[in-house]
């Protein structure tokens, strides 16, 4: 197939969640032919799955500029920038209405099982970059289909994949068999029947993120009103001053808040930390769950808990595809050293789009919290960003591609945090990343000013 039959075939773009949505959007503003395949039967189906809980960026935040474009003639409204959604708020209010607008272009009920070179598997070098992509689906059906494609775009996130409660990245020894008592979402308290699962419960809480903070507080609201609700804190490291987050100096004040409320659910009793213990296995203890760390620690037994731990991407249908990827963060190489937690524990990266969201094999690309791979701390802007840098380079105009004019939020946490458990680990690195946001060039790197992160 020559370049320019290739040039008439739509670029896939695999989910329609934000960044997806918004990659289809930046393709027809560019006078391409999307295809947005969705697993889920709406749009945004993974942000529905917590609708119930509220994000720490603004609606001004989460509203990509070329979206907007697209809906303005609908007569949709635009929520109060200054205001914060819920996920549920995310999904009715602006990704829905989105996908409505991009109208035949998103495909409902569609799970891709394999990304390939026509013809091409992964070995064979002849003709290689010559050749369209086949997308393979199955729809909700079972029927399957193969779908020719110029670039393919993998916003596909990392839901499908919650990190497991092992301290060495498999699941804790019984981790499996206690699975009725595990979760690894936050819970919807406001649910009658999730409510009264942890109403009166000890509840352990595996994690130190965002997530881990507003579990934490969902669940010391419950045992303020409920005596004998408590949970308990499970920190691989120890507790050190961003323990907690930014705090008050979290330019994304939302994010700084939920840091609070954890510290603040600690020091009212409503939860208690335990520090250094890295789960090691699972037991059950008649009704109750007793976690075991790796130095043979035994924690008291709780009746639930939740993990907290992180995403990883499920690479598993991009198999025969050349992927450039980090050996620790399943991350673009070019991306993984800006986003890399043994490092940074800020709460941004520097913008970036095509050059270091490229692979090996031309035409592919991972978007939105897959890009990130194992890594935490995205920010819908930066996929907006991704997608627009990447969209520009498929029309051919490399110029915006590899231009950018963003700029994100710090977090008010600076030097490296690392990944460890001990809490001195997080003065090491010294540096700085709470200097003044700047504008920044994609390809061009940090100015020396703006410190080490």
């Amino acid at each position: 197939m020559n370049a320019l039959t290739t040039d008439k075939l739509p670029v896939v773009v695999i989910g329609a969640g934000p960044i997806g949505l918004a990659a289809g959007t930046h393709l027809v503003e560019r006078g391409i032919e999307p295809l947005v395949l969705e697993t889920g039967p709406t749009a945004g189906s993974t942000v529905r799955e917590w609708s119930h809980v509220r994000l720490f960026s603004t609606w001004g935040e989460l509203i990509d500029p070329a979206a907007e474009k697209l809906l303005a003639p609908t007569g949709w409204v635009r929520p109060d920038a200054s205001t914060y959604p819920t996920g549920g708020d995310w999904a009715e209010r602006y990704l829905q209405p989105l996908a409505d607008v991009l109208g035949g272009k998103v495909r409902y009920g569609a799970t891709v099982t394999g990304v390939a070179r026509a013809g091409r598997d992964r070995i064979v070098d002849s003709g290689r970059d010559e050749q369209p992509f086949t997308v393979h689906i199955q729809s909700a059906d079972g029927a399957e289909e193969r779908i020719t494609a110029r670039a393919v775009i993998d916003a596909s996130g990392t839901w499908s994949a919650p990190s497991p409660m092992g301290a060495d990245g498999l699941p804790a020894l019984g981790e499996k068999k206690t699975a009725d008592r595990i979760t690894y979402r936050v819970p919807n308290l406001s649910d009658p029947a999730v409510r009264a699962r942890y109403t009166g419960k000890r509840t352990a809480v595996v994690g130190s993120g965002a997530s881990a903070f507003t579990a934490l507080a969902l669940l010391a609201d419950l045992a303020k009103e409920n005596d004998g609700t408590h949970a308990v804190w499970i920190l691989r490291r120890g507790i050190s001053d961003n323990t907690y987050g930014g705090g008050e100096a979290d330019q994304l004040p939302a994010r700084g808040a939920l840091g609070l409320r954890a510290k603040a659910a600690v020091e009212a009793g409503h939860a208690s930390a335990v520090t250094g213990f890295r789960s090691q296995a699972v037991e059950r203890d008649g009704d109750q769950l007793v976690l075991v760390a790796e130095d043979g620690r035994r924690l008291d037994p709780v009746d639930e808990v939740i993990v907290l731990t992180g995403f990883r991407p499920n690479l598993s249908f991009l198999s025969e595809l050349r992927l450039g990827l980090d050996e620790r963060l399943q991350a673009p190489t070019a991306l993984a050293p800006l986003i890399d937690p043994n490092v940074h524990s800020c709460g941004t990266v520097y913008p970036h789009g095509v050059n270091e969201l490229s692979h090996p094999e031309q035409g592919v690309y991972l978007v939105g919290m897959k890009s990130y791979g194992r890594a935490p701390t995205f920010l819908a802007m930066t996929g907006y960003e991704q997608v627009r840098s990447i969209t520009a380079s498929i029309a051919g105009d490399q110029e915006a591609a590899e231009r950018v004019e963003l700029t994100l939020p710090e977090t008010g946490v600076c030097g490296g945090a690392g990944l460890f458990d001990e809490p001195e680990n997080a003065e090491e690195s010294g540096g700085g990343c709470c200097a003044a946001p700047t504008t920044l060039q994609i390809g061009v790197g940090a100015p020396a000013s703006t410190g080490g992160c």
